[in-house]
């Protein structure tokens, strides 16, 4: 591999340029560097961060290839500064066996964009019924479980998996949905909803659950991880339970960082997602939350959808939303311009602390010599506007279309390798 140099760059945002030496795959040297046979990527003063995790991905693949694949979706990645990702396990078979898990892995591999890491399914079929092979996909490799898009309800079950998930040192990541209080529910239920005659989507359906699992978490002495936090109450319950040594995790999407209820007001289902969008006093919360460490991450649940499945009436399209390419500027616009995370508060919530959530030894490392190269480089002061048709992945269902963002992702590199710089895949 031939030795690059980031020339010119600021680790974290912080002190003058330097120059970042990567020779074999790791950091060599910071700081004065003389290596004539290496490349040069000139970093005009851009910010070096580590490369992004992302602990929520759907990719797809198996089963809607028309809307996503693992190329296309490592592809958006990349260009979104991700340098690595977990794939959902709601696929087609679902992910609950090593077969399937061990499929996604192997054409991560392939791909080579970013690290795949397949999510196993926490139930047979995502049914909620019987326990999945865990154990099995855990020796494959698996180290997230989740019967995400769908909430594991049953206590009984739930139970069974933390205390599994503890024998195998691994994490269950929890859609937290109490099913029986969201039947045909179609947006946050609250003013905007009973204005606009949408069926409510009640804060307690996903506060109750999250509260449930975390007493369940507690006793079974195991790690639980919250998806996509979407209200106050859930922030509450996340502070007391971390207060009392529950080792909970729990992520925040950049959706639910800016959009609100608000945007509903045209029933353009591309505003349709689960958890729903909820009030700005809930962004609010949420924001101040992330800051302080009740939420430990975001995570994109980047989320594409056929036309067909979108462009339609908003009772029967598809919740969710594109997020790689856009979720770096999300939160830029939210927590760094708002003064609410500096630069290493980024690398903390977009790198490191999912990077340790999942148990990834070499991804969300200190830029330091001797470490992995899987960097992310930034511009903080670019401007750009969202065009969904021009993304890397299959779909396009962006709610931020149109919307001018700030900060820009300028290379990714996964193991010293530049996997995307200037918007494009290298060839």
């Amino acid at each position: 591999m031939i030795p690059l140099i980031l020339k010119g760059v600021r680790p974290y945002g912080e002190g003058d340029p330097t120059d970042v030496l990567i020779r074999d795959g790791v950091i060599a040297a910071i700081g004065s560097v003389e290596a004539p046979d290496a490349e040069v990527v000139e970093g005009n003063g851009a910010v070096l961060l580590p490369g992004f995790v992302d602990l929520h991905t759907h990719l797809r693949e198996p089963g809607r290839e028309d809307t996503e694949t693992i190329a296309t979706g490592s592809a958006a990645a990349a260009l979104g500064g991700y340098t690595a990702v977990f794939a959902m396990a709601n696929t087609n078979p679902v992910a609950d066996n090593e077969v399937v898990v061990q499929h996604v892995a192997r054409r991560g591999r392939e791909v080579g964009l970013v690290d795949v890491h397949p999510v196993g399914a926490v139930t047979v079929g995502l049914e909620g019924v019987k326990l999945a092979e865990l154990g099995t996909m855990a020796k494959a490799g698996v180290r997230v479980f989740s019967d995400d898009g769908h909430c594991v309800h049953d206590p009984l079950i739930m139970r069974r998996a933390l205390e599994y998930s503890r024998a195998l040192d691994v994490v269950v990541a929890q859609h937290a949905e109490e099913p029986r209080l969201t039947v045909g529910a179609q947006a946050h239920e609250g003013e905007q909803a009973s204005r606009l005659g949408l069926q409510g989507w009640p804060a307690a359906a996903e506060e109750s659950i999250v509260a449930r699992d975390c007493l369940l978490a507690l006793h079974a002495g195991a790690r639980l991880h919250v998806c996509h936090v979407s209200t106050t109450g859930t922030a509450d319950v996340l502070r007391w339970a971390k207060a009392r040594g529950t080792e909970v995790s729990a992520e925040v999407t950049p959706h639910h960082l800016l959009l609100t209820d608000d945007r509903l007001a045209t029933y353009d289902p591309v505003n349709k997602v689960n958890p729903p969008l909820r009030t700005a006093a809930d962004v609010k919360v949420l924001r101040e939350a992330l800051a302080e460490g009740v939420i430990d991450c975001v995570a994109t649940d980047h989320a594409p959808h056929a036309v067909q499945d979108k462009d339609t009436e908003w009772s029967a399209a598809r919740p969710g939303m594109l997020g790689l390419q856009t979720a770096l500027s999300i939160v830029v616009e939210t927590m760094v311009r708002t003064g609410l995370l500096d630069w290493r508060g980024v690398a903390r919530v977009m790198s490191e602390r999912p990077a340790e959530i999942a148990g990834l030894p070499d991804q969300g490392r200190p830029i330091e010599v001797g470490e992995p190269a899987n960097l992310t480089l930034v511009d903080p002061d670019a401007t750009w506007t969202v065009r969904g048709a021009e993304f890397a992945s299959i779909a396009a269902n962006t709610p931020f279309e149109g919307m001018e963002l700030p900060g820009a992702v300028v290379a990714t590199l996964l193991r010293g390798r530049v996997t995307a710089a200037g918007g494009r895949i290298p060839a």
